[in-house]
C-alpha cells in the first residue's frame, strides 16, 4: 500500500490568509475560545497545527476550503484507513469567500472567512449521528452554529447524506509529495 505523507505548505498558505483577515478585527476577537456548539463539541483550539488533507472550491457558493487533520487522521491516511475513519480522527474544514487575485487575474485566492467546521470520529459517543460529532462554528467571531444539539447534527448529516459510503466524508485526501527530512 502506497504511504503518502503530508506536509503543511497548503495550510501555511490558507493560515497565513485566515490570519490577514483576522488582522482586521481588534486582537481581543481573535484570541477568544468559541463557545462549545448546542451539542457540546468545544472548538480544537490547537487545530492550526494540523497537517493539510486535501483543498477544494465551490462553484455554487464561490468558496475556498483547506481540508485539515488531526494526527490521528493523517496517520489513518498514511496507512489507508479511512473508511471507515479511526475514533479519534478529527477533519477540519476552513472555509472562505473566493475572490480574483489582484496580480494574477486567473487565480482564485481566500477573502472572507466564512467558518470552521469539524468532523469528531468517536463511534461509541456519536453513535445516533452515524460514529460522528459535527460541529461549525461561524464568521470571524466563531459563533456556534445550530440552535440546539439536532439542528447542530441534523444539517451536516443531511449534506453528507451522498458520502454515507465512505464514512460520511467528501474528501478525498491529496497526494502529496514526500516530506524532505
Amino acid at each position: 500500500m502506497k504511504k503518502v505523507l503530508f506536509f503543511t505548505s497548503l495550510f501555511t498558505m490558507f493560515g497565513s490568509s485566515l490570519a490577514f483577515s483576522m488582522s482586521e478585527t481588534p486582537k481581543s476577537k481573535v484570541l477568544e475560545i468559541p463557545q462549545e456548539t448546542a451539542n457540546g463539541i468545544a472548538f480544537p483550539v490547537n487545530y492550526q497545527g494540523w497537517d493539510t488533507v486535501a483543498v477544494s472550491y465551490r462553484e455554487d457558493n464561490q468558496t475556498l476550503r483547506a481540508i485539515i487533520g488531526n494526527p490521528q487522521a493523517i496517520k489513518a491516511i498514511e496507512n489507508g484507513l479511512t473508511n471507515p475513519w479511526p475514533n479519534g480522527a478529527v477533519l477540519g474544514k476552513l472555509v472562505w469567500k473566493a475572490r480574483q487575485d489582484t496580480h494574477w487575474k486567473a487565480a482564485k485566492v481566500p477573502d472572507k472567512f466564512i467558518h470552521a467546521e469539524f468532523m469528531f470520529k468517536d463511534s461509541e459517543r456519536w453513535a445516533d449521528t452515524k460514529g460522528w460529532g459535527w460541529a461549525r462554528w461561524v464568521g470571524l467571531d466563531q459563533v456556534p452554529f445550530g440552535k440546539d444539539a439536532e439542528s447542530a447534527h441534523s444539517t451536516c448529516i443531511s449534506c453528507h447524506t451522498p458520502v454515507a459510503g465512505q464514512d460520511w466524508v467528501f474528501t478525498q485526501p491529496a497526494v502529496m509529495p514526500k516530506r524532505i527530512p
